[in-house]
């Protein structure tokens, strides 16, 4: 049975954020035998979803080392009774439930702040983890020779057996300014795309970041980075977590030795109006924190007065109405809050 707890949902933040700089790891490996893993999954209405997850971990768990010392749950306030009856699944399994969305970031270091274990696996629910998908990742992680590398991600597949580019690069100001213009999809365009659809993902390499579907971190470089910056609701959270580990001289590492099913989409897939908005507004945060002042200024102006056009045309030559209804639902969504999110970045704790 699962040791089953039920935590309310906390408010506070969880960590001190503060700036830092650190020397990438030169020593305290965890042993091979004595690892730990933490497996924390952030619910949102995902339905069976969730279940079948977790009844993967079950497999994966039971595959050798390492052992999975906890699996957190964080439900934020979903309505669709996905957190119900899981107490019967195996698994050393904790569930926190929120009574409001606080969002994945926040979630995310909710759960952290409490582990003991050496690695935080970040999951989503729309996943379904093969056998070896823990150890083979921490086993690379162990490996003396990569004592600098912080994070680690695997190969993704969709429901047809393909594999799934989930790599990216850094965002810069030019890369979005094409996604504004529509230029990002070019057949021949001599700019590398965000998303690195140049290149198969059928190799184990270094990367600049790796989707946060399935994102293995040290547990102690989470803490000293001070966990996920929570002004990002949803969206880029973890690609600003992962330049601030490499600024701090740590590598990802993209693993191809073992693979995991991802639906993708996820929960909001039926919210599309709600998801661009937060795209947008995570966007808009990641260029007031990463880009010079000016370029942040000239990517929100075109933001708000270019790209709602570019988006409204395109919807309306593919003839598609509701794309065009949920693009202006975001977009005043989007001028709505802005107030907000300049008072966030003014107060907020993150470098």
């Amino acid at each position: 049975m699962s040791h089953y707890a039920r935590i309310p949902g906390r408010e506070e933040h969880l960590f001190e954020l503060t700036a830092v700089h650190l020397e990438a790891p030169t020593g305290g490996q965890p042993k091979r035998h004595d690892a730990t893993v933490h497996i924390i999954l952030v619910n949102w209405n995902y339905g069976g979803q969730l279940r079948e997850c977790l009844e993967s971990l079950v497999c994966a768990g039971t595959t050798g080392p390492p052992p999975i010392q906890q699996v957190t749950v964080v439900d934020n306030a979903s309505s669709d009774g996905s957190i119900d009856g899981l107490d019967d699944l195996p698994l050393p399994l904790t569930l926190i439930r929120n009574t409001a969305n606080r969002g994945f970031a926040a979630a995310c270091n909710q759960a952290a702040a409490s582990s003991e274990a050496d690695f935080l696996l970040f999951l989503n629910p729309d996943t379904r983890l093969s056998p070896n998908s823990i150890s083979r990742p921490v086993q690379a992680m162990l490996a003396p020779e990569n004592q600098a590398v912080g994070i680690v991600g695997v190969q993704l597949m969709d429901e047809n057996g393909n594999v799934t580019p989930t790599c990216t690069r850094f965002l810069t100001s030019g890369m979005v300014i094409r996604r504004i213009l529509g230029l990002e999809h070019l057949r021949s365009s001599p700019w590398p795309p965000h998303v690195m659809t140049d290149w198969d993902h059928k190799a184990s390499r270094m990367v600049d970041h790796v989707m946060g579907a399935f994102f293995l971190v040290r547990r102690d470089l989470f803490r000293r980075l001070g966990g996920m910056d929570e002004r990002f609701f949803v969206y880029l959270e973890d690609l600003d977590f992962s330049l601030r580990a490499s600024k701090a001289g740590y590598r990802t590492l993209y693993l191809t030795d073992t693979q995991v099913y991802h639906k993708g989409g996820g929960s909001s897939d039926r919210a599309k109006a709600r998801r661009l908005y937060y795209a947008l507004s995570s966007r808009v945060q990641y260029g007031f924190k990463h880009f010079a002042p000016w370029k942040a200024w000239g990517l929100l102006g075109a933001t708000l007065l270019v790209e709602p056009v570019t988006r409204v045309v395109h919807a309306a030559v593919r003839g598609s109405l509701t794309r065009v209804r949920d693009t202006l639902a975001a977009y005043s969504m989007l001028c709505r809050n802005f107030p907000d999110m300049l008072r966030a970045r003014h107060h907020g704790q993150h470098p």
